[in-house]
């Protein structure tokens, strides 16, 4: 609906899946997983309950479909905003701050190991970037900068507060890949 998506394509077909777009409600049952991209996670909430995607993608998330949210799609997958009644998928159990890095010309970009990825860091470009606060019992912190997680999973969830779709580099992408192959 909005954000980097063919940024996610390529990322994803880099990773060794087959990606395709999803604009309704009935393309939903022929997912093996999603990719919610950054964007402006108010609207792409206001966009998914003006098209009836909210519920039935709740429905998904709950049903076990994996997910990758980037930026404003952890925001969406959060199970609670500070300070925000936003409309959200939820699933993952962590708190998020929207702008947590400040606004849009605050944005920087920074090396971010990921241990499970290997000892080559990954670039993190954030960009008005969201901050988890609390993490869930159920929830991996794949990476972490000295402010806090910026890398997470919960199961078939994965969220990352940055915009890996934006580097050149599909390891995380294909993290994904592989969570949807359960391998």
């Amino acid at each position: 609906m909005q954000g980097d998506v063919p940024e996610h394509l390529r990322a994803l077909a880099a990773g060794g899946a087959a990606p395709r777009v999803v604009r309704r409600r009935e393309e939903l049952a022929e997912l093996d997983g999603l990719v919610i991209p950054g964007g402006e996670s108010t609207t792409i909430g206001m966009l998914l309950e003006r098209f009836s995607l909210l519920e039935p993608l709740r429905q998904r998330v709950r049903d076990g479909l994996p997910v990758f949210g980037t930026c404003a799609g952890v925001i969406l997958l959060a199970e609670e905003i500070q300070g925000s009644p936003q409309p959200r998928l939820g699933g993952l159990d962590v708190t998020v701050v929207r702008n947590a890095y400040g606004r849009q010309v605050d944005s920087f970009e920074r090396e971010i190991v990921v241990p499970t990825l290997g000892a080559e860091p990954v670039r993190g470009v954030f960009i008005r970037a969201p901050g988890i606060t609390r993490i869930g019992p159920g929830v991996e912190v794949l990476a972490a900068t000295d402010a806090g997680p910026v890398l997470v999973r919960q199961g078939v969830l994965l969220g990352a507060t940055f915009h890996p779709e934006l580097t050149g580099d599909a390891r995380i992408h294909g993290l994904f890949v592989d969570l949807v192959r359960g391998t």
